[in-house]
């Protein structure tokens, strides 16, 4: 009696995988067979920053090489079409996958800037918060501190500040900038000469600063600090045109 109950049993078991592997096989071979309906487009942009929007991505993904609308989501290359997305600089990530009822999902992350790089003779560029340099747009224009000077071409022929430990330091200067609310209010352009070397114009203070190379930059603003705090109310906001950063252990002022 006992083997007759563990056969049913068994039997009952066997019968409930073999429906269970119908209906995944089932499910797969209708997913696989389903046809791409629309594309839905889901941009994550914290910082508001609007560079691109969704008819720039669905632009993108219709022009990725492939047809994408009435093609099998299976057939679709969709590792593909994410390198093509990320080709543009202001995209950082870009997923795609499709779902249940036919649509491709397009998620994606922009970059935030953080600098904007200014030129003479070329067009200006954005300095994104990984370091990656991107151009700009005629739809949006970021408030953020300006870079000028003789060093950004150098910058910019590189598009990415992380690559060279020489321009690693620069970056975190700029960073710390970008993230300390005082220094991010009060510095308006840093001007960078051919040498490596800055001279910071302040927003509200009405002395230029020269601030050396980016090394040692934490120690050189609070140097600063000390001269804001000070000095200047001692001896007057406008009585100097001038301070010099560049020497340790040393406040100048002229």
């Amino acid at each position: 009696m006992k083997v007759k109950l563990n056969l049913r049993k068994e039997i009952k078991i066997g019968v409930a995988i073999i429906g269970l592997s119908f209906l995944i096989a089932f499910s797969e071979r209708k997913q696989g067979g389903t046809l791409c309906k629309d594309i839905i487009v889901e941009i994550e942009n914290l910082n508001d920053n609007h560079f691109l929007d969704e008819a720039d991505i669905l632009r993108l993904v219709e022009t990725s090489g492939q047809p994408v609308r009435g093609t099998n989501l299976s057939r679709i290359n969709l590792k593909a079409i994410e390198t093509k997305l990320k080709y543009d600089k202001h995209i950082r990530e870009a997923e795609l996958y499709g779902d249940l009822k036919g649509n491709l999902i397009v998620m994606i992350k922009l970059r935030r800037p953080i600098a904007r790089f200014a030129q003479e003779d070329a067009p200006d560029a954005y300095l994104s918060e990984e370091g990656i340099t991107m151009g700009i747009s005629e739809k949006f224009t970021s408030r953020v501190m300006v870079i000028s000077g003789k060093f950004v071409k150098h910058l910019l022929e590189k598009g990415d500040l992380m690559k060279l430990e020489e321009d690693k330091k620069l970056m975190e200067m700029i960073t710390f900038i970008s993230e300390e609310p005082f220094w991010k209010a009060q510095i308006a352009q840093l001007d960078i000469n051919g040498r490596g070397e800055i001279t910071i114009y302040p927003q509200v203070t009405g002395q230029l600063v020269e601030f050396g190379t980016p090394e040692n930059f934490e120690t050189k603003f609070k140097k600063l600090m000390v001269f804001y705090k000070e000095v200047l109310p001692q001896k007057g906001w406008t009585r100097y045109e001038r301070v010099n950063l560049k020497y340790e252990g040393q406040i100048i002022a002229e």
